[in-house]
């Protein structure tokens, strides 16, 4: 198997909170490897590709003034399965209706304001992180402790 890269945003709600830190760590406990990391604040234009999908709808202006409340924090998260296992650690969009255990289930009670982004697929992971990150951005490493996250046949 080949390790992947996805895309996660600690959103303004994240930041302004102080929560970045266990978001992170969750990650890192899982046995997934930070690849790059930066803060930034969004622009209009990212934002308005970033989600195209819903631009036209009304609801739109809400998201856009809440992505734009602070800085966010940009990453990319690495290993096997990495974007399922990143969104799956996620949780439902609405954190109301999130499972316990995950990170919008135990730090989130909106549907907006739900403290991660995370990509949903391949694809989107390949052109999320192109949107944010070039490729002499990337850091990558075989962390040391890497033959106890994962069996040898799992990587390649």
């Amino acid at each position: 198997m080949e390790a992947e890269r996805t895309l996660v945003i600690l959103k303004p709600s994240a930041v302004q909170r102080g929560i970045m830190g266990e978001i992170i760590t969750r990650f890192e406990r899982k046995g997934l490897t930070i690849s790059a990391m930066k803060m930034a604040y969004l622009s209009d234009e990212v934002l308005a590709q970033h989600y195209s999908h819903l631009v036209a709808k009304p609801f739109y202006p809400h998201i856009k003034a809440s992505m734009q409340a602070a800085p966010v924090v940009l990453m990319c998260v690495e290993g096997v399965d990495a974007v399922r296992v990143v969104h799956d650690m996620a949780g439902s969009t609405n954190g109301r209706n999130a499972a316990f255990g995950t990170i919008r289930g135990d730090y989130s009670m909106s549907n907006q304001e739900n403290v991660v982004h995370t990509s949903d697929s391949v694809e989107n992971a390949k052109v999320e992180l192109g949107r944010f990150f070039t490729e002499q951005e990337y850091c990558s490493y075989k962390p040391a402790l890497r033959p106890f996250t994962y069996a040898p046949d799992e990587l390649q």
